[in-house]
């Protein structure tokens, strides 16, 4: 997340409820929070965990900071690393995948404007830290970042001139080195069964059409390209439109299709297809399956990208086609999609219009350029010539040595290790190579790509993007946004109090209300009949515990009311306040005061706040009363003032230690009066 003001680190109570009247609240309470934590719970013992020091939290966090923390998290000990700066990562070890998810767009002001519905992200994390804006590509940085240059295990020797990453390259291990002819890509039986093609004789398939396969296939066996759109119908996907190119790259048939039940969704955005598009058309499926059993000869070889699918919206039956999505393989079984392919292999931009779908007859063509040139550059030239591209390796010749330089980049290193690296997400510049990118149009799309590969996947970067296109759409809503979330933040520390006597001054509504906390402002207000005052603490947590204790407290024979804002932004704080209550990050810290024992005996703390009170001793706490409910003047009792009020780790820590063990302090370094306490 990006960061807010710097309001925004008021918004962090780590109170306890305390109307000890109201038990019922106090149960409903415990009961909140034994449901919040329950997921964290279940997790099993010694599992990966996160822990950051509590003066820590309060620091940004910077993109050098989050990718040593992955860096840690991926490689560990194991890999020379030692723990990150800022935080503690826990059972290291156990860690099986590190995921990293990308709200493009959002940031603290988003986040706290709209708390009380974000309850994911609010109760499934255990730890909430500010990131600080970087000027590149988060996923960028992460996937270029340099892993310090410590004691790892030295990358593998090469045996031989051929590169290890071409030797076992997956077309290499399929195809060989040496060039050949089509029928070594052309697919068997087998391997169409497998990737899902129509086949005769095979459950699924009775009814549909066969072309004539009486010749067959050679060398010269001519190859066509193929490609279909579809749309959606009662019945599923049926076809729309279909397209034939031949070898020389002609179209040989174009033509739009008829579904044969009623549409449900046309596609358009893929498919390119409109309802007006097919209002006239007469064109039926059997139709073109007699035009294709014309146009192909007996040996003719079908090509396509995910041709499976296209014969299947057709269906027919081919029994000799090359599929590029097989042809071209990638690592982990994962394909290729056609755009990128013909980006990188043939030099060419197609399906760049993302509104109007895709071009069957552009695919198509393709496709079989595609296919082409791979046979006549054979598998080890196609490899060697697109292996930093599409597969993220670059063959180094050994130096005079023998030993190839070590790449200490934190993908490279990945790989070498055999760990997998995938970006999820929109096209965009990432310092990632193409063949571990997953290009995706919606959120929707990504989310699902993810939840089906989360196994397979060991680094990976999710990339959710619309919410900041929509921001750019609207960039004034952003400044907006901020002032408001700013504003609110405010008002939640500020109480109005009153009346008070006449010729009451701020610094005496100073020297009452500083008990609670850090004040950072004060306004008098002078009315024509009373006197009232607007504080404004420097902590959300003293403006609670003012209005908790100080709320009817007698100044100079009579009471005065301590009351917040009425404003619009105060209508739902108690229950935002509740829930923050119970916020994995707040339920175990606590805010403390220390205020003299005359003002304690004179608001009734003990019965107001704590079910618990803490007497000092020693020679400085005194029992003397507070003068018309307000502390005894500096100049009266200076030593007792600073020492009876002034926190200590040492005091805090012996005042706390019997309720359970304290993981943390943390102190004002100035009037050091209250602290937080983490447990």
């Amino acid at each position: 997340m990006e960061p807010s003001s710097s309001a925004a680190e008021t918004c962090n109570p780590k109170k306890r409820k305390n109307r000890v009247s109201t038990e019922h609240n106090s149960m409903k309470r415990s009961k909140t929070e034994e449901g919040c934590d329950e997921e964290l719970q279940n997790r099993p013992s010694g599992s990966p965990r996160l822990s950051v020091q509590l003066d820590r939290l309060q620091q940004p966090v910077s993109l050098i900071e989050l990718t040593e923390l992955l860096h840690f998290a991926a490689l560990g000990t194991a890999g020379g690393l030692k723990q990150p700066s800022w935080c503690h990562l826990h059972h290291q070890k156990k860690v099986k995948g590190v995921n990293v998810v990308i709200l493009e767009g959002l940031n603290q002001s988003h986040f706290y404007k709209n708390y009380l519905t974000m309850e994911h992200l609010r109760t499934n994390y255990t730890t909430r830290v500010t990131f600080t804006p970087s000027p590149i590509s988060v996923a960028s940085g992460i996937f270029s970042s340099d892993v310090p240059k410590l004691d790892r295990p030295p990358v593998p020797k090469s045996d031989d001139k051929l590169h290890k990453a071409v030797k076992h390259h997956p077309i290499i291990k399929k195809y060989g080195t040496q060039k050949r002819g089509v029928t070594a890509y052309v697919l068997t039986q087998e391997e169409m069964i497998k990737n899902h093609f129509p086949v005769k004789g095979i459950r699924g398939f009775e009814d549909f059409s066969c072309t004539k396969n009486n010749v067959r296939v050679t060398d010269d066996s001519p190859l066509y390209g193929l490609d279909c759109e579809m749309c959606l119908t009662e019945k599923g996907h049926e076809l729309t439109r279909v397209s034939l190119v031949d070898s020389d790259g002609n179209c040989v048939l174009d033509e739009l299709v008829k579904p044969q039940s009623r549409v449900l969704n046309y596609l358009t955005k893929f498919s390119g297809i409109t309802a007006a598009m097919l209002q006239p058309i007469t064109t039926t499926l059997r139709v073109v399956q007699a035009k294709l059993r014309m146009l192909l000869p007996g040996d003719a070889v079908l090509v396509g990208h995910s041709l499976n699918n296209d014969l299947i919206a057709l269906k027919l039956i081919h029994q000799h086609v090359i599929d590029t999505s097989l042809l071209y393989k990638k690592e982990l079984g994962q394909k290729f999609k056609l755009k990128v392919l013909a980006e990188v292999v043939l030099k060419r931009q197609i399906q760049t219009d993302e509104n109007n779908g895709h071009n069957p007859t552009e695919d198509a063509a393709a496709a079989l350029e595609l296919a082409q040139y791979f046979i006549k550059t054979g598998p080890h030239q196609v490899v060697e010539l697109h292996l930093e591209e599409l597969w993220g390796y670059k063959p180094k010749e050994e130096s005079s040595e023998g030993s190839p330089a070590p790449s200490h980049r934190f993908t490279d290193i990945l790989r070498t290790i055999g760990r997998s690296v995938t970006y999820l997400g929109k096209r965009a510049d990432v310092a990632l190579d193409l063949s571990n990118q997953q290009w995706y149009s919606t959120d929707k799309e990504v989310l699902s790509s993810f939840r089906r590969q989360t196994k397979n996947l060991f680094l990976s970067i999710v990339q959710f993007s619309s919410f900041s296109d929509h921001l750019r759409r609207h960039s004034t809503h952003q400044e907006q946004l901020y002032q408001s979330v700013c504003s609110d933040l405010r008002d939640m520390c500020v109480v109005f109090a009153g009346p008070f006597p006449p010729d009451f001054s701020d610094r005496e509504v100073r020297r009452l209300f500083r008990c609670c906390g850090r004040v950072r402002n004060i306004r008098m207000l002078n009315t024509s009949v009373r006197i009232h005052a607007e504080v404004a603490f420097e902590m959300l947590e003293g403006a609670l515990l003012a209005l908790k204790v100080l709320d009817g407290l007698r100044v100079l024979g009579q009471p005065i009311k301590v009351q917040r804002p009425v404003k619009e932004s105060m209508l739902d704080l108690d229950l935002y306040l509740d829930t923050l209550l119970v916020d994995s990050l707040n339920s175990k810290h606590l805010y403390a005061v220390k205020p003299s024992k005359q003002m304690a005996q004179n608001v009734n703390i003990s019965q107001k706040v704590n079910q618990y009170v803490v007497e000092s001793k020693g020679p400085s706490a005194t029992s003397r009363k507070l003068t018309n409910g307000l502390p005894p003047a500096k100049k009266k009792c200076k030593q007792s003032h600073l020492t009876t009020l002034k926190l200590s780790e040492e005091t805090v820590r012996e005042a706390f230690d019997h309720f359970g063990t304290v993981e943390s302090i943390v102190l004002p370094s100035k009037c050091s009066k209250h602290g937080c306490i983490g447990e």
